[in-house]
């Protein structure tokens, strides 16, 4: 588990980012998997999504997934529906409803309105990044009322850029987009890296956001203990999924 140290202030949410530690799932999946996406025993999930809603103080029944597509889309819930919801975002100002969002190397970002009292939770690969998901959210927010100066956001863990290497049309397609996005790559001896935390995070910073925190553990280092997509499609075609939520108290 790790701690957002611009949320600890906050008495009144809880909060974590999980690695693949404390679970009950075995062979790939250990053990801490909490993708009901992948091919682990349902049975197994479930029991890990029971130990993180203890961790954080939430009932299991409360916890809002979504099905996550890569997309900018995201939805304003004041409570869990009988149906999942498509999408890659999450806000909410419902105390006891918790919302969680899953990853294997895309970053996880949690945010909390500290004057408006409401926090969400986004997933942004490379695709929800580019199409603009925390930007979307934040213009949202700000119509909706909040000052810029109580918004509060963290970029999980997720890849570094010194293991995602793409390729030339990858960073084509973003200079495309803005020439100023050059330097979120590295070339070194003709392969190109790509910074998704800090294009994250220059996206925040361009809207006029503060309080940014980004939390450098590389998912793709096993050493740091979480499942990442690119390590484990080298061997297996499954991985596991590390989970980050957030709550209302």
């Amino acid at each position: 588990m790790i701690y957002a140290k611009k949320f600890k202030k906050f008495k009144n949410i809880s909060h974590a980012f999980f690695n693949n530690q404390g679970g009950y799932s075995t062979g790939i999946y250990k053990s801490l998997n909490c993708g009901y996406g992948s091919n682990d025993k349902k049975k197994n999930v479930y029991k890990n999504i029971q130990v993180v809603s203890k961790k954080i103080g939430f009932k299991t029944s409360n916890l809002i997934f979504l099905n996550q597509i890569h997309s900018s889309k995201f939805y304003f819930c004041k409570k869990k529906l009988n149906k999942k919801l498509v999408g890659d975002g999450l806000i909410t100002n419902t105390p006891g409803l918790a919302i969680g969002i899953l990853t294997a190397d895309c970053a996880p970002i949690l945010f909390y309105d500290n004057e408006k009292k409401i926090i969400g939770a986004a997933h942004a690969g490379w695709r929800g990044a580019y199409k603009k998901i925390v930007i979307k959210i934040v213009k949202y927010l700000l119509k909706k009322g909040s000052n810029i100066n109580s918004l509060y956001f963290v970029i999980g863990p997720s890849i570094a850029q010194k293991n995602y290497e793409v390729g030339k049309e990858f960073k084509k397609k973003f200079i495309n987009q803005n020439i100023k996005n050059a330097k979120y790559f590295k070339i070194i001896r003709k392969r190109i890296f790509f910074s998704l935390r800090d294009y994250i995070k220059g996206q925040l910073k361009d809207l006029g956001i503060k309080n940014i925190e980004i939390i450098k553990k590389d998912t793709y280092n096993s050493r740091n203990n979480f499942f990442s997509s690119r390590r484990s499609k080298k061997n297996n075609h499954d991985y596991g999924r590390n989970i980050s939520v957030i709550m209302i108290k």
